[in-house]
């Protein structure tokens, strides 16, 4: 079958159907009327896999995959003609014939506590319920505070704040960037340090992906590229695939860039937070992806290769 990817007056870009997913298709479908006023951008709402299973970890159902997986297909059959994911949800490898083509500026990458009454983290009462599905963050704040009880959260973004006001938890982690993107940044309790949490893959960014074979929707795309972001989130994402990693591993990644050096830092951990193997590389910005697959391979000399062979069950 033969796709498009010639100068056409419409075009169709795929969402998820969640309050988040909306508002940040309907960001990047502003972005699009600026730059091609002549060219329609209509959105198509898909239901993924991770949409439909919400009350089973990630971990236990397939991983980051199940987001994109749905809407990767409609791109491939040509229902779609562009789609906006939140990087941190993008696995690592891509389908053949499709690529990220843009990633617009940054939000906060940081994670978010939010808490019931208002404590911080290091406040918090001996033995409260804090939720999340991340392993990443499960793994890092037993770290720090062994007492905890880590209980799963899924759900959008809305769904998880009315299970913290029902009493459910103590306190909830979130991404910082969906609760601004949302208007929602009053909700947040505290923003966590990197040092405590260390933000996931991509976390913050979004990814614009399309058909490699598009030229005129790559060209379209090309004018709204952040290089900055790009950088970063390409750096992270060489570490992640380098390490085979998913939402099935604690692993963390988050690049910064300063004086034309990139700084990448990176950890590896055991599910119950009482092994982490933290390490930062820095170098050349047009290093990006070097630096991120040297990370991942330092951290793996130092154990870190252990730890995921006993997550995945590899001898």
């Amino acid at each position: 079958m033969s796709l498009p990817n010639g100068p056409r007056a419409t075009l169709i870009l795929g969402t998820r159907g969640s309050k988040l997913a909306l508002q940040q298709s309907q960001w990047f479908q502003g972005r699009l009327r600026e730059v091609a006023p002549d060219v329609q951008v209509t959105l198509r709402k898909i239901q993924t896999s991770g949409d439909k299973i919400a009350d089973v970890p990630l971990a236990k159902i397939g991983g980051k995959g199940l987001f994109v997986k749905e809407i990767e297909e409609a791109l491939r059959a040509g229902e779609i003609d562009l789609a906006v994911h939140s990087m941190k949800d993008v696995p690592a490898q891509l389908p053949d014939g499709l690529e990220i083509l843009c990633v617009p500026p940054r939000e906060d990458a940081r994670d978010a506590l939010i808490s019931r009454d208002g404590c911080r983290f290091k406040d918090l009462p001996q033995g409260a319920r804090i939720g999340t599905a991340s392993l990443r963050r499960q793994a890092q704040l037993l770290n720090a505070r062994p007492d905890l009880r880590i209980e799963m959260l899924r759900g959008n973004l809305d769904t998880r704040l009315r299970k913290l006001k029902d009493g459910q938890f103590d306190a909830i982690v979130l991404a910082a960037a969906g609760l601004h993107r949302l208007a929602w940044a009053q909700e947040i309790t505290e923003y966590l340090d990197p040092v405590v949490s260390l933000p996931a893959i991509g976390q913050g960014a979004l990814g614009i992906e399309g058909r490699s074979a598009d030229h005129f929707v790559r060209g379209i795309l090309d004018r709204l590229n952040d290089q900055p972001t790009g950088t970063t989130v390409t750096a992270e994402r060489a570490f992640l695939s380098r390490l085979e990693g998913g939402c099935q591993v604690p692993i963390a990644a988050h690049a910064t860039l300063s004086d034309g050096q990139l700084t990448l830092d990176g950890l590896v951990a055991s599910v119950d937070g009482k092994t982490i193997i933290r390490e930062e590389i820095r170098g050349k910005i047009a290093e990006a992806h070097v630096l991120g697959v040297q990370l991942a391979e330092r951290l793996l000399a130092r154990g870190g290769d252990k730890i995921l062979r006993e997550i995945y069950g590899r001898a």
